[in-house]
């Protein structure tokens, strides 16, 4: 059993993954590292491959100390914007993780309200290997169920984009409509649907 002085020592990074797309919902991981396996190759999951990325995110799995996902639905996105969606996934992933960090870092300008010290910090997921790791867990998870909606909508391109206004996203949506989803309080989005009602 971990100590209580042992936890307030704990270091645990946050970030998210998709807060840009048009589909999908947004996720957020928390990892707290553990300095007696150290985890070489961390960096931004947006300057790494697929490969490595997916690498990665099984080490970081196997060795850190703790770790966490969750996210926030379309619905809940169209309900309350996404950023508070993307505090709420934070705020989720926090939250199951079994040890209660002394601190947390979260990437960016904005952080979740929680009963633990929140530090946001710029460009984290490049600097802080604990946000880096998060950062990783996030985008290979939110990948990974893009890829399983392709399957339900494989119109749209999700395995391809993974939920971006690509063109060919932009494309689809123009010529097939939107789907469940979809963010209707996205602006693209809702163009196309206030043309097709």
């Amino acid at each position: 059993m971990q100590s209580a002085l042992t936890q307030t020592q704990l270091v645990c990074g946050v970030d998210e993954a998709g807060r840009g797309p048009l589909a999908g919902p947004v996720y957020a991981a928390c990892v707290i590292l553990d300095a007696c396996h150290p985890i070489d190759g961390l960096a931004d999951s947006k300057q790494l491959s697929e490969k490595r990325r997916n690498e990665l995110a099984i080490t970081i799995k196997q060795y850190a100390k703790a770790w966490a996902i969750a996210s926030a639905s379309v619905l809940e996105i169209d309900r309350l914007n996404i950023l508070q969606a993307t505090l709420l996934a934070m705020k989720r992933a926090v939250e199951q993780l079994p040890y209660k960090p002394g601190l947390v870092m979260v990437d960016g300008k904005h952080g979740p309200v929680l009963e633990i010290s929140v530090h946001t910090v710029i460009k984290g997921d490049a600097l802080i290997p604990e946000i880096s790791a998060a950062s990783i867990l996030a985008k290979t998870a939110r990948d990974a169920e893009m890829k399983l909606l392709h399957q339900r909508f494989p119109s749209y391109g999700f395995d391809r984009h993974k939920g971006y206004p690509t063109k060919r996203h932009i494309a689809a949506l123009q010529m097939y409509g939107i789907t469940e989803i979809h963010r209707k309080s996205f602006a693209p989005v809702k163009t196309i649907d206030n043309i097709n009602s």
